[in-house]
């Protein structure tokens, strides 16, 4: 069965159908990266985003419930350019399709994804409809298509209340506050010894000071940073407490606008396992994982507060800031991976270096 995507610029993709049925109405993304892709589907960081994979063959190991990222996908619909059928994999579980399928997902395959990917990198990432239909009104459909917006994403992916993920004879509490957080983050610091108790978006600062954490953590997620000003305001509460407190993506950017620096929406985003991110410290450049659509704006960064600690290779984007006179620091990157490269793993080692020396 047809399937069409069309952009908010009037270009339309025709393919085939797969997954589940529906029309889907969201922001048209793309990842570069060559595997994980059901990490990429429950990645809540994904919430409002159709995601176009630049990879051409998607599917080919079929489904691991293991190794999920969240318990459910996130993406409001997926675009490939071809499936596989047929997986091999001895974990495998389901084919992407029956996966798309059971969790009400529309897939859209078929279609020319390169040059879907040239058209968001020269005139930047942009809303899309994905329909078995095309519409009678375009001009209509277009407009509604443009006016589009995500709305309220970490609210819905957050925690609602808290959750305690505890491992014998923890060494250290650490207090995260979940603004669509990735599984492996929490294995990430189980594995080192820390108990995490997850908190919902919007959990005020005493209710934080109330666990007596040795460490607090802000999660990656979804959406425009400068829409979450509860969190914003906890953050800048809590800063005088001089507890260690770590970031990854969302929660890097939450940081910076908490110290009132500015951040910016990107015109296409880095969404890969393969972007080099330096040191800015050292000059060592590393390969990372990431997902994210905004940047924290890097001339806005007050150097009598804070250094930049990693810049993108690429287009000299914010990575990463240090806060001077606090055990405190953030990364626009995804140390624990899921899928992709483990090069940063140890960020979290020095995120417990920080709790062991408070």
């Amino acid at each position: 069965m047809k399937r069409y995507l069309i952009l908010a610029n009037g270009d339309v993709y025709e393919g085939e159908a797969f997954g589940a049925a529906g029309e889907v109405l969201s922001e048209i993304v793309f990842t570069t990266a060559m595997t994980g892709y059901l990490e990429t589907l429950t990645d809540k960081s994904y919430k409002g985003q159709a995601v176009v994979q630049t990879f051409p063959l998607i599917g080919n190991y079929g489904i691991i419930p293991d190794d999920r990222e969240g318990e459910v996908p996130s993406v409001s619909a997926y675009i490939v350019r071809e499936t596989c059928g047929a997986p091999s994999n001895f974990r495998c579980e389901l084919t992407l399709d029956e996966y798309l399928k059971a969790n009400g997902i529309p897939g859209l395959k078929g279609i020319d994804t390169r040059a879907l990917t040239r058209d968001l990198r020269e005139k930047g990432v942009m809303n899309g409809l994905i329909t078995d239909t095309l519409p009678a009104d375009m001009d209509k459909a277009l407009s509604d298509i443009a006016s589009y917006r995500i709305t309220d994403p970490v609210k819905e992916v957050s925690v609602k209340e808290p959750v305690t993920y505890d491992v014998p004879d923890a060494a250290y509490t650490v207090a995260m506050i979940d603004c669509g957080i990735k599984n492996n983050i929490i294995r990430s610091l189980n594995k080192r010894g820390c108990k995490v108790v997850l908190l919902p978006y919007d959990t005020g600062a005493d209710d934080i000071r109330a666990l007596s954490p040795d460490g607090i953590f802000i999660s990656n997620g979804p959406g425009d940073p400068e829409d979450n000003t509860d969190t914003i305001r906890t953050l800048q509460e809590l800063d005088k407490d001089g507890i260690p407190t770590m970031g990854i993506c969302l929660g890097h950017q939450l940081l910076a606008l908490a110290h009132g620096f500015r951040t910016s929406k990107l015109k296409y985003g880095h969404r890969g396992a393969n972007h080099p991110v330096k040191n800015m410290l050292t000059g060592r450049v590393y390969i990372s994982s990431q997902n994210h659509g905004y940047a924290v704006v890097e001339d806005s960064i007050d150097r009598s507060v804070a250094d930049v600690l990693y810049t993108n290779v690429n287009d000299g984007t914010n990575e990463g800031i240090i806060y001077k006179g606090k055990k405190m620091f953030s990364v626009q990157f995804h140390p624990e991976a899921c899928g992709g490269p483990k090069d940063t793993e140890f960020l979290f080692d020095d995120f417990i270096r920080m709790m062991s020396e408070r």
